[in-house]
């Protein structure tokens, strides 16, 4: 089993930048890819990023630019920076890493943007 832990989340101005933060454990030699994924109330998941274990990326045309997801494999940590955040309703942005097959989802950690 993996377990996810995020971080990094907060109340930002639009134009302003964060960096989230997901730190992995437990099985995590078998771990495909992670990413992130979005979630505002009342709506559904929807993708953010994600990046495999040889580092191949993938974005949401919706954050292509402005977000950037990177690994540190020493920490079995991975990361979104986020920049020029746009002001929307507070979103909750989860961690995801895929193991054999199996998904496993963190916590989630509240990202709120500004006007």
């Amino acid at each position: 089993q993996v377990q996810l832990v995020e971080s990094g989340g907060g109340l930002v101005q639009a134009g302003g930048s964060l960096r989230l933060s997901c730190a992995a454990s437990g099985s995590i030699f078998s771990i495909n890819f992670m990413g992130w994924y979005r979630q505002a109330l009342g709506k559904q998941r929807e993708l953010v990023a994600t990046i495999t274990s040889g580092g191949r990326t993938n974005y949401a045309d919706s954050v292509k630019g402005r977000f950037t997801i990177s690994r540190d494999n020493t920490k079995n940590t991975v990361y979104l920076q986020m920049n020029s955040l746009k002001p929307e309703k507070t979103r909750v942005y989860y961690c995801i890493a895929n193991e054999g097959g199996r998904g496993y989802w963190g916590q989630g950690t509240q990202v709120t943007v500004s006007s």
